[in-house]
Order: structure tokens, then sequence, then C-alpha cells
């Protein structure tokens, strides 16, 4: 029943960050009617309005607590965050809509703040994997002010990643050999992350400190006598080898789904 009671009080919505999806929701049809063509039931408008469903499903709905849950669950979050949320987003900006909203001297200050792809890219991957080394995490999660500024960059970060693929800008994207070349570096830098999960689940959980400490960190505590909300592989060996599995997936998903919603 403790963990009940504990699972329980994660159970809440994250009020401020659903009254700023709503805010940027009603931006967002404002602009489109105003200085486009497009119509909100297009494909573009409903990308976007998808991905803010899925921020808000994720990050700021009562299910968000059940990342919590497992290693899976928590990968499963954080691989939809980065890897399926922002080629949306960008793939849901009208090129006429960024067109005019680049020109603006606010956005082209933000702009030079960014990092090259490839860059932002290594960036991504070394922060992503260090997030999930049990010293960090110990220390982030003891100054959630710090968690919450480190899982932002990392948020940002993956924009750029998919930025030469899905850019709202068709002279910024890549084409032919140099986007396969990309679409490459991007499903192979963020293996170290998924590699470290999948070797985890090799070596026996009650053996394997880095697991412990990361499944204490990442998820509610759990033993053999607790009440298993999940069944089968959860709460197991094999948990970390899903996890590793569904983020090489969902990474993958991602780049087809980019690929295919863009035109060539």
């Amino acid at each position: 029943m403790y963990y009940d009671f504990l699972l329980l009080g994660h159970l809440v919505w994250n009020l401020p960050l659903l009254v700023l999806l709503i805010g940027i929701s009603f931006l967002y049809s404002y602009l489109i009617k105003r200085y486009t063509d497009v119509r909100l039931f297009n494909k573009q408008p409903i990308f976007f309005f998808l991905s803010l469903c899925l921020i808000c499903l994720i990050l700021g709905s009562p299910l968000s607590a059940f990342s919590h849950l497992s290693l899976s669950l928590h990968m499963i979050q954080m691989s939809i965050l980065y890897f399926i949320i922002p080629p949306l987003l960008l793939v849901g900006i009208p090129p006429q809509l960024f067109a005019r909203a680049i020109r603006t001297s606010l956005l082209q200050k933000i702009g030079k703040l960014f990092l090259t792809p490839k860059l932002a890219l290594m960036l991504f991957s070394a922060l992503f994997l260090l997030y999930h080394l049990p010293f960090l995490l110990e220390y982030l999660s003891q100054a959630p002010l710090i968690q919450s500024i480190y899982l932002c960059i990392l948020f940002i970060l993956s924009f750029s990643l998919w930025w030469p693929i899905v850019s709202p800008d068709h002279r910024q994207r890549l084409y032919k050999k140099q986007k396969k070349n990309f679409i490459l570096l991007t499903m192979l830098m963020p293996m170290p992350a998924c590699s470290l999960f999948i070797l985890s689940a090799f070596i026996d959980g009650v053996q394997n400190p880095y697991l412990n400490q990361l499944a204490v960190l990442l998820c509610l505590p759990t033993n053999s006598n607790s009440l298993d909300l999940l069944a089968s592989p959860f709460h197991s060996k094999y948990d970390p080898l899903v996890a590793g599995t569904l983020m090489i997936g969902i990474h993958k998903s991602g780049i087809m789904l980019s690929t295919r919603l863009v035109k060539k």
C-alpha cells in the first residue's frame, strides 16, 4: 500500500505547463490566421497541436507519473520528448510564418545562440549519457531547478538535431548524400546511452550497482515483496534491455517519420 500512496502523490496535473501550452496554442492559431493561408485543420497545424498534446501527456498530465515505475517507461518518456515532439513541432510551422518570424530582431539574436547541428548532436549525446550516470543523476535529483534546466537544455539541443531534416526553411535542409550522412550520424551518436542500458541487462540486477542506483533515482522504490503495478519484464533484469531497445526503436521511428513528413 505504501507504493500505491507514493504513486498517488505523483498523479497531479502540471497547471503552469498546461497554461503555457494553452497560451502557445492560442498564439499559434492567431498567427496562422493572420499571416498565412493555412487553415487550422490542415496538416501542419494538426502536427503542431499533436506535439503540444504529447508534451501535455508525458510532462503535464497524471500519466507522467508512470515514467517513475520502470526504466522502460522512463525511456519512452525521454524518447518521445526528444525524438518525436521536436520534428512534429518543426513540421507544424508553415514556411510563411517562419519567414515572417525570422525577420524579427529577437529571433535573429536567438538564432545566433544555436550551435551547428553536428556540434549540437555531440553535446546532446554527451549530456544525455551523463544524465543517466548515477553520480550526476543523484546530484540533479537533489536540485530540482538545476535538473529542470538540464532537461530544458537537452530539449533545446534536440531541435538542432532535427533542424537539417525538417527545418521550416527549405534552404536550411540537407538533401541527398549530406542528409543520409547526417541521419546516420544521428543514429550512431545516442548509441552509448542505449548500449549502457542493454549491457546492464546481461548483468544480474543484484550485482549491478549501476542498475541499482539508477532504478532508485529514476523509479519509485520497489522490492520483491511490494505490489508490482506492472507485469514482466518490468521490475526485472530485462527492464534495461527493453529500455535501450525502445529508445533505439523510437529514435529510428522519429527519423522515418520526419523524412516522410517533409517534401523532398
